[in-house]
């Protein structure tokens, strides 16, 4: 025993001389040879273990960034020989299906157009040739909503089964190819901007992504195979559709045997009546209300809440028409900072921090989103005593509201 714990402690040391090295400026290949020599006769879980380990030390989520692509340069071809060949992600409707069909897709738009675009403007610069391109980079920003499912849904029950590392590690290469994509787009809009300089980085967001989807499809997608019940893949797969799909729709309705959920449900339904509710009311400070009434109101207020209890994790969100940021049920249950990117991370735990102690009652910030002007509001909710409960995050587009103007006192035809 004592050797395994001696063997493990002396790979974690490597793994953080590699990733201080990468830090320094090392290249991937320079340090892909001692890699693989660390890794040797060991899983990617294992792997993952070990940057978890490094990640409480104190070591920022950034730097064990680097070694993403690292992890894609040595398992590149041998991966087959690490994991076993899985049945789950062959079923059509399967979010793992069609996660990789949405990358096949991304794949086509890639080969097929944006590398063929980028060189024939680099050659024959034209007007019409611009306007192609950059309605290809448009289409690549459905990619969003990829990356958002596997955010949203997948990293959550990552993190339920102790798995933390790897989706802060990813995120936050996610957000980086978000930002290239959205840099390209801008310079190739722009008429004073540098095309060399719009080639370059479009050339950049058309290598990266590759090298997410190999990361995805062999070192993410196994993982989470392995880890899975189908109970949680079939909460990834009905909230998928709120959030959307990249370029494709799924290939059919996934539907494994359900017999443990419905006797969950029927579970549920028998203890509506009892707790707080006192004769199918809930009381509140001015009024009575049911159940459905309560869930109806707050449904139908025009802008987002979500709740985060005193415990640090999301409690409940609002489901209105009109939303403006992705809410899975899959996030119920959620650490806060874990909803975040990691690069925001930071932000998140001050106001959390703020708010907490009584310092501030509330914090705003206000975004534009694409045709919205996005308003975000943090309260911190006390009871009557002023015991701290938790916080409430309201999100509205108040770009119709700054648009009013003059009055109106008669009802719209």
């Amino acid at each position: 025993m004592s050797e395994l714990i001696n063997n493990r402690e002396h790979r974690q040391k490597i793994l953080k001389e590699l990733i201080t090295d990468l830090h320094k400026g090392k290249t991937v290949e320079e340090v892909k040879a001692r890699f693989e020599n660390l890794i040797q006769g060991i899983s990617t879980s294992e792997i993952s273990e070990m940057e978890q380990a490094l990640i409480r030390e104190g070591m920022p989520v950034e730097e064990i960034q680097g070694l993403c692509d690292v992890h894609a340069a040595v398992f590149k071809g041998s991966i087959e020989e690490i994991h076993s060949p899985q049945n789950e992600e062959d079923v059509p409707g399967h979010p793992v299906h069609t996660f990789k069909l949405e990358n096949r897709e991304l794949e086509q738009l890639i080969d097929g157009k944006i590398l063929p675009g980028l060189e024939i403007i680099s050659s024959s610069y034209s007007t019409e040739n611009l306007n192609k391109l950059q309605g290809y980079f448009e289409i690549l920003w459905e990619i969003d909503k990829h990356y958002s499912r596997k955010e949203n849904l997948v990293f959550p029950i990552m993190e339920k089964h102790g798995i933390t590392a790897p989706p802060k590690v990813m995120w936050g290469v996610d957000d980086e190819i978000r930002d290239a994509i959205k840099e390209t787009r801008r310079l190739l809009a722009s008429d004073t901007s540098s095309k060399e300089l719009a080639l370059q980085k479009g050339k950049e967001v058309a290598t990266r992504i590759p090298e997410m989807i190999f990361k995805e499809e062999n070192i993410l997608f196994p993982m989470v195979i392995e880890t899975f019940s189908k109970e949680e893949w079939v909460q990834i797969a009905e909230a998928s559709e709120e959030i959307g799909y990249c370029l494709i729709e799924p290939q059919g309705v996934w539907k494994p045997v359900r017999e443990k959920m419905e006797q969950n449900k029927t579970g549920k339904e028998k203890n509506q009546g009892e707790g707080p509710i006192k004769n199918g009311y809930v009381e509140f400070d001015a009024g009575l209300l049911v159940p459905e009434e309560i869930n109806a109101l707050l449904n139908t207020l025009p802008l987002d809440i979500t709740f985060v209890g005193k415990d640090g994790t999301v409690k409940y969100f609002t489901q209105g028409k009109e939303r403006i940021f992705a809410r899975a049920k899959t996030v119920l249950g959620r650490k806060v900072e874990n909803c975040h990117p990691p690069a925001s991370v930071h932000v998140v735990e001050k106001i959390v921090e703020e708010l907490k102690s009584g310092r501030k009652d509330h914090e705003d910030f206000w975004i534009k989103m694409g045709d919205m002007f996005v308003y975000i509001r943090y309260f911190a909710v006390r009871n009557a005593e002023g015991e701290y409960l938790g916080i409430m995050e309201v999100t509205q587009n108040i770009k119709p509201l700054q648009e009013i103007t003059g009055e109106k006192r008669l009802m719209s035809e």
